[in-house]
C-alpha cells in the first residue's frame, strides 16, 4: 500500500480518510481528488468485506474505523448483501476534469 501524506500530519491524515470512507458509505459516491479516491478505496473495500462477514467482532472492527453508526449498519444491512458473489472490486474510480481552482486532478469513487 502507498502511504500518500497528503501535506498532513498523521493524526489529520487519519481523520480525513476516516471521514472520506464514512461519506462515501453514507452517500455511496464522493467527489475528491484522484489522490484521495486512490487512497480510500483500499480502506473501502476492505470495510465491505467486514461487511461481507457479517458477525459481531467484524461489526467492532468497522465501528472503530467509520465514525458513524448509521454507516456501519447501512454498510453491513444494504451495501455488503450486494456483494455476497462478488471476490472483490466493490468500488470504481472516474476520472473527471481538473478543479479549476488549482487545477487538481479530481475522481468519483462510487460502488459499482
Amino acid at each position: 500500500m502507498v502511504l500518500r501524506k497528503f501535506g498532513r500530519r498523521s493524526g489529520p491524515r487519519r481523520a480525513m480518510l476516516r471521514n472520506l470512507v464514512t461519506s462515501v458509505i453514507l452517500a455511496e459516491k464522493i467527489v475528491t481528488t484522484e489522490a484521495k479516491a486512490k487512497q480510500i478505496r483500499s480502506i473501502t473495500e476492505k470495510m465491505v468485506t467486514l461487511g461481507k462477514r457479517n458477525d459481531l467482532h467484524a461489526r467492532h472492527q468497522a465501528l472503530a474505523y467509520i465514525l458513524d453508526e448509521n454507516a456501519v449498519t447501512k454498510l453491513f444491512e444494504s451495501i455488503a448483501p450486494r456483494y455476497e458473489d462478488r471476490q472483490g472490486g466493490y468500488t470504481r474510480i472516474l476520472k473527471l476534469a481538473p478543479r479549476r481552482g488549482d487545477a487538481a486532478p479530481m475522481a468519483i469513487l462510487e460502488f459499482v
